[in-house]
């Protein structure tokens, strides 16, 4: 039955048109973005996760710069615990000199005079951004290593810890004994060696923490860029594939135009009848 009044393949055409149109701009904008899924709308699920990740990505980003200054703060403590270090096996070798009774005891304790001020400047100037971990007044040093996620629950963070080594007062060369006989040189070696004995223990443990430090920016430098790369399997548009769907749509969407002015031309047939 024909009908002036209602023109069901119209209504047909009309629909698969709006349907390719539909489909098409979706493939325009995943083309235009790169992504597949760009709102909640296109998957709820996946967009959710993906924003998750990316949140994780933006704290791994904060991580690297906290590993970053807190590697240069312990290369800094670590050339001064060096320094004081080589400074003090320098004045071992002069308490052995002053051991015999022919030594010119002056000069040694002047020497030893200008390595003791060496090393107290070494432990004033080991620091970076107000941070030293050589002085007594230095605060210990907390860096934050990693955001970790567990199922459901709330991100938490880990931090690297270092304690303050306090060389000011645990290598107190000011108040060693000063060398004016061999046995006051006899003295101020023993003295020298307990005070290079803690120096190594703490350039040791500085050394030991910045290995440390530098392996974990390694692990989430790698874990960030896994990271994105989730992301991206997760949300980002096969381009080939939607190249190759926009131009099919476009062939869909001219034949749907002409289906529906085909359609729309079919009550005029009606016309002939009256005729």
């Amino acid at each position: 039955m024909s009908s002036i009044l209602t023109n069901n393949g119209a209504m047909v055409a009309l629909q698969t048109l709006k349907s390719i149109n539909s489909n098409l701009s979706d493939t325009q904008n995943q083309i235009a973005t790169g992504k597949e899924i760009g709102s909640a709308k296109d998957n709820s699920a996946i967009w959710s996760i993906s924003k998750v990740m990316e949140a994780d990505v933006a704290g791994f980003a904060a991580v690297s710069k906290s590993l970053a200054v807190g590697e240069a703060t312990l290369g800094v403590a670590s050339a001064g615990a060096e320094s004081i270090v080589e400074t003090l096996k320098e004045m071992e070798a002069l308490a052995v000199a002053g051991g015999s009774e022919t030594a010119d005891f002056t000069k040694i304790q002047a020497d030893m005079v200008q390595k003791a001020a060496q090393i107290t400047d070494t432990i004033e100037a080991a620091q970076f951004n107000g941070v030293n971990l050589l002085s007594s007044a230095g605060d210990p040093l907390t860096i934050v290593s990693s955001v970790n996620r567990v199922g459901t629950a709330a991100a938490t963070t880990d931090t690297i810890s270092v304690a303050n080594l306090d060389f000011e007062a645990n290598i107190d060369v000011a108040g060693m004994t000063a060398i004016a006989s061999s046995a006051d040189a006899a003295t101020a070696f023993g003295e020298i060696q307990a005070f290079l004995a803690t120096a190594l223990t703490g350039a040791s443990t500085i050394g030991a923490a910045a290995s440390r430090v530098d392996n974990q920016a390694t692990f989430v430098n790698k874990l960030s860029d896994s990271l994105e790369a989730g992301i991206g399997a997760l949300v980002d548009a096969d381009m080939e594939a939607a190249s190759a769907r926009l131009q099919a749509l476009q062939t869909q969407q001219q034949l749907g135009v002409q289906a529906l002015s085909i359609a729309n031309q079919a009550p005029q047939t009606i016309l002939s009848l009256f005729r």
